[in-house]
């Protein structure tokens, strides 16, 4: 069987951790940011684990981590 290839967006964008979880950076901290407020833009500055059905088709642009 051929090779896998990696979707390189989704590894730009995407890191898996060791026990195989997606981990991205939150939306939203790109533009708008003045109607925003402080606390609101605090909480996108940290990364995040993604979870559910978009997790499991990022998985699969990813089939080597």
């Amino acid at each position: 069987m051929s090779k896998l290839k990696t979707n390189k967006s989704a590894r730009k964008r995407f890191k898996l951790t060791k026990k195989g979880k997606l981990k991205g950076w939150k939306p939203g901290r790109r533009h708008l940011l003045t109607s925003k407020s402080s606390d609101r833009k605090r909480g996108l500055r940290r990364s995040s684990i993604i979870v559910g059905k978009v997790a499991k088709r990022t998985k699969k642009l990813l089939p080597y981590g």
